[in-house]
This record gives structure tokens, sequence and C-alpha cells, in this order.
């Protein structure tokens, strides 16, 4: 079975009714029965039905949120440092308001000067 017909199955299971799906989800009935014809569905997609459905999604779909994970992890470590600073410490945070602060100086020092 690919990812619209699992979507489909669970939805008729739980009897729900395809014309209030759309109203709640704010699509067309058309795109809900297209979803059922797709083979793959992205997990924004998935995600929003589940959460609609009150239905956990991850054991029907693995792959997609083993996917979601290692994105999001890759995506955390990569956001940890910043040139070379930790973003969470001390220092980067002080870096950082005093380079706004310099900006803002300059706008002020500029904005006399007209």
């Amino acid at each position: 079975m690919h990812n619209g017909e699992i979507i489909e199955l669970i939805i008729r299971r739980d009897r729900m009714n395809i014309s209030e799906l759309s109203r709640k989800l704010n699509v067309s009935r058309k795109s809900i029965y297209n979803w059922f014809k797709q083979e793959h569905l992205s997990i924004e997609i998935i995600t929003k039905l589940g959460n609609l459905l009150h239905h956990d999604f991850v054991y029907d779909f693995p792959e997609k949120y083993e996917e979601l994970h290692h994105h999001s992890t890759n995506a955390k470590e990569a956001a940890e440092y910043v040139n070379g600073t930790e973003v969470n410490s001390a220092e980067y945070w002080r870096n950082k308001y005093i380079n706004l602060l310099e900006i803002y100086t300059g706008m002020l020092i500029k904005k006399q000067e007209i």
C-alpha cells in the first residue's frame, strides 16, 4: 500500500466525513481525494491529518518520521555554533547585542546628519 491508500484506509476506518475533514484542513474535497491517489505524501500533510484524526502516523510511515528526525537533528547540530561561539552562551548573545547597538547608533548618527 502507498501513502495515500494508508491515509484513506485510516480516514474511512475512523468514519471521518470527507467534507468535514476538508473544512477543518481548509482544502477542497478534491484535494483529499487526490491525496488518496498519491504514492508519496509530504510529512506536513501526514502530520496535519494525524493531528485532526488523533492518529499517530509514526508507525504507519516510520521512514518519513526518521527522515524528519534526521533533518531536525542536523539543523540543531548546525545551529549550536555560530562563528565558533556556542549559540546558548552569554558571549554569543552579548556580541549579538553589541552589534545591534552599533547598528542602531550608526542609524541615529545618519539621521542627525540629514
